[in-house]
């Protein structure tokens, strides 16, 4: 059908006051969020940057000092934190299953004196953070609280008192695995499934942990291993950085509904991993596909992605096949999800930033952007005391809980 010309006029005359009108309701939502984002407190249960200065060959001396602080590198540093708002960013002390050869232990020690010794170098800025009342006390002072998360329970190396060890150390939860079946449990990753779930020693580990006061971290781990913990574990547990399977059919990583809805049952919280992949099964079809047909091109030329004369080919099939990302809206959606299934007591943020590369969504590209999250879910009807406790509260609760089940069991 062909518009006359008035008729087209009053269209486009229409849609630009919608589009104004639009754009007026956004400044004043995300003016909102930001101030939301400032009064609460905000809590990642997962930021890769310890790992991330050991790849950079970090030092802490007068010549490194400023790289935690201000940085164009990475997703994390002091200033983007204040200016989204971001609180109590958990420290992953990431072990590559690599290290599971005798190395994970010193590898986890020497993340946690890189974390420490940031802190201890800037103690009006950061501090190092063991329990929910230093979270509450640190944000009265403006100061960024720094607990630290274990990703992969390998340094504890097959004797249960490390487990202790690692809690007068800081670590105040351990994803029990990673990216390979270790001698606690099985990974979602690994085909091998080991234990079928937890082995004998990963039994003693789980309540071991709950009896010194470190939370079950259960992202990574197998199905299997989740149902396992879920029925043992006498503290609720989290999903430090997890998202839902329903988007990503097929994606064992992933929770789903009936792991969510257990997870909850049990008093836990999943923290929503803000990667692409692990939002929309559909753009990380795709990014595998492109990333399959780059690889062949350059296997039939010979040549590998080091190659000097694989840049300028690595560079033309980027500029015309470019990489797909989720949004916040996706991430939001997948909160919605959470929401749906079990309420809103049970979800929280678990971003995996500088943890999950070149796929982080539009709007949410570092840790400066959290009110545009908060923005989307005001935008979606949750209410300020809805926001507050996904920003936080529901970690705080169930971390105030593994420390209470601990005290009961001394």
């Amino acid at each position: 059908m062909r518009l006359s010309y008035l008729s087209f006029v009053f269209w486009v005359a229409f849609l630009a006051l919608l589009t104004s009108t639009d754009a007026q309701i956004d400044a004043k939502t995300y003016k909102k969020a930001d101030k939301l984002a400032h009064k609460y407190i905000i809590l990642d249960g997962h930021v890769d940057l310890p790992y991330r200065l050991k790849v950079q060959n970090f030092q802490l001396t007068r010549d490194y000092i400023g790289i935690p602080i201000q940085t164009d590198e990475g997703d994390f540093d002091y200033v983007r934190a204040k200016k989204g708002g971001l609180d109590a960013p958990f420290m992953s002390i990431f072990i590559p299953a690599s290290y599971q050869d005798g190395r994970a232990k010193s590898l986890a020690d020497s993340l946690i004196d890189m974390v420490e010794g940031v802190a201890n170098a800037h103690p009006d800025k950061f501090a190092i953070t063991v329990s929910p009342a230093q979270v509450e006390a640190n944000f009265k002072k403006g100061i960024i609280s720094l607990p630290m998360g274990m990703e992969n329970g390998a340094p504890i190396e097959g004797r249960l008192e490390n487990v202790a060890y690692f809690h007068q150390r800081g670590i105040r939860y351990i994803t029990l695995t990673h990216g390979k079946d270790n001698h606690i449990c099985d990974s979602s990753y690994d085909t091998t499934r080991t234990w079928n779930g937890l082995s004998p020693f990963g039994i003693e580990v789980v309540a071991e942990m709950n009896r010194v006061g470190i939370m079950v971290d259960i992202s990574h781990v197998s199905d299997s291993a989740f149902w396992q913990v879920m029925e043992m574990s006498k503290a609720p547990c989290i999903a430090s950085h997890s998202s839902c399977r329903k988007f990503t059919p097929g994606f064992e990583r992933n929770m789903n509904d009936d792991m969510i809805r257990r997870l909850a049952k049990n008093g836990g919280v999943i923290q929503i991993n803000f990667g692409s992949d692990f939002l929309d099964g559909s753009i990380s079809a795709y990014n595998d596909k492109k990333r399959d047909e780059l690889n062949e091109i350059l296997q039939e030329k010979g040549l590998s992605r080091r190659d000097s004369l694989a840049k300028p080919i690595v560079e033309q099939f980027r500029k015309d096949n470019p990489n797909l990302y989720a949004d916040v809206k996706t991430v939001a959606d997948h909160i919605d999800h959470v929401v749906q299934l079990a309420g809103v007591d049970y979800v929280g943020f678990g971003s995996d930033f500088d943890g999950v590369g070149d796929s982080l969504p539009t709007g949410l590209k570092d840790v400066s952007q959290f009110p545009n999250l908060i923005a989307e879910l005001l935008h979606r009807g949750y209410s300020p005391a809805d926001i507050k406790k996904m920003c936080s509260g529901n970690v705080l609760r169930v971390w105030q809980e593994v420390e209470r089940v601990a005290a009961q069991s001394e």
